[in-house]
């Protein structure tokens, strides 16, 4: 009857114990030592296979190439590096022909060929192997971590969750949720095909600069997502503060600058919030942060919760928002050329802090152009920008104009007052 694989490993052990097998057991101790103490488990069946292809000349069964290869994986799942346990294996051989008996020794030269040849086809095939399946378990392993690291970060971000959950799912990734974090979300300036590259290297920066542990980056909408531990960023762990939000938004920035792609960056910083829920509401708030920043067309590339608190106030009761702007700006659209560039002049005037020669400049018109528009609104509007007084209303609707998104969409109709 033909040998099975399995067959075949029994008959190996009866032979190796019919023959004294201490001097494989000599090699095993060696190779250990000399792989830095790598256990002799992982050698598996190697070293019998060694012995046969030495005394024997037999050449190594797919089966046998397969176990070596699941003792790769095993190396991987243990952690012991691929170079160490190819260390293992090549140290093995070595004293495996170091040691053989005597008798092969004395073999004919023939003989002797045929026993290197078959060692070293043992050898080749068994490191291979053993790669092989430890590569395959490492990749195995970063796909499961992903997937869970993935997942945790998305029911961190959502704070949906249980906490118990959250808390024991997150202590593998070095986060205690009973501390204070903050997040700051990163925008490209342009689409990325992938921000992997962009996510490596802010990580890489991000640990270096806080530690490796109460940290974590990750993407999701095609942002950069980066959760910190408050005590590392210098932002006040306290909840409600405005104060500022420590160094996380200047490192995050300044080191996606340097890439090639994605310039211009926007990165957004959330407060820093206790407890595991706190991560959700610091990652509301930077993404509040980007959406509004892009809305208001705010020219600072790091956007912090207190730079859009009035536009928050303004946003949060939108009927009356619609009513300020309607009341005060809807005459515009009797200007010749509508109302969007008279929108555009007050937006220009109110950040040039009312300068008219400013405001020309950053418009490219001239003073007396200038100067005619905002006599165009007094006019239209009967509130005139040169007025203290009347100065906030239409800074505060101009404002509330570019919250809606108005004169380039109408007003929402359900919210807007009825004309007469």
């Amino acid at each position: 009857m033909e040998d099975t694989g399995a067959t075949r490993g029994a008959n190996s052990a009866v032979r190796g114990t019919e023959r004294d097998e201490e001097w494989l057991v000599r090699a095993a101790e060696s190779a250990s030592r000399d792989a830095g103490g790598v256990s002799v488990a992982l050698l598996g069946d190697y070293l019998p296979m060694l012995a046969d292809a030495a005394t024997l000349g037999q050449f190594p069964e797919r089966s046998e190439i397969d176990a070596v290869r699941r003792q790769g994986r095993n190396a991987a799942e243990q952690g012991v590096a691929v170079g160490r346990g190819v260390d293992l294996y090549l140290s093995a051989a070595r004293h495996v022909w170091g040691e053989l008996p005597t008798v092969v020794r004395e073999r004919d030269r023939t003989a002797v060929r045929a026993a290197a040849e078959a060692v070293l086809q043992v050898v080749d095939d068994a490191v291979a192997a053993f790669a092989e399946g430890h590569a395959e378990a490492g990749r195995e392993m970063i796909r499961r971590e992903e997937t869970v690291r993935r997942e945790l970060i998305e029911d961190l971000l959502r704070g949906g969750a249980h906490l118990s959950d959250l808390v024991e799912r997150a202590e593998p990734f070095g986060l205690d949720l009973t501390r204070a974090h903050q997040v700051a979300l990163a925008q490209p300036g342009e689409r990325l095909s992938s921000i992997a590259a962009a996510t490596t290297s802010l990580e890489r920066v991000v640990l270096d600069r806080f530690g490796d542990r109460d940290v974590l980056v990750a993407t999701k909408e095609g942002w950069v997502v980066i959760i910190a531990l408050a005590d590392a960023t210098g932002a006040p762990p306290v909840s409600g503060s405005l104060g500022t939000t420590g160094d996380l938004g200047k490192i995050v920035y300044g080191e996606l600058s340097r890439l090639r792609q994605g310039r211009p960056w926007r990165v957004a910083v959330g407060r820093a919030h206790p407890g595991a829920y706190g991560i959700a509401r610091s990652y509301e708030e930077a993404r509040e942060g980007l959406t509004m920043a892009t809305r208001m067309q705010i020219a600072r590339p790091i956007v912090e919760t207190r730079d859009l608190l009035t536009y928050r106030v303004l946003a949060r009761d939108q009927p009356a928002l619609v009513d300020l702007v309607h009341s005060v700006l809807n005459p515009l659209h009797q200007a010749r050329g509508g109302a969007q560039p008279l929108v555009d002049t007050l937006a220009a005037y109110f950040d040039c802090g009312c300068v008219a020669t400013t405001t020309a400049t950053s418009l490219h018109l001239s003073v007396r152009a200038v100067t005619y528009r905002l006599d165009r609104v007094k006019s239209l509007t009967g509130f005139d920008a040169l007025d203290p007084e009347h100065r906030f209303t239409l800074h505060a609707a101009v404002l509330g104009a570019k919250l809606l998104g108005w004169p380039d969409r109408p007003l929402p109709a359900a919210s807007a007052p009825v004309s007469s």
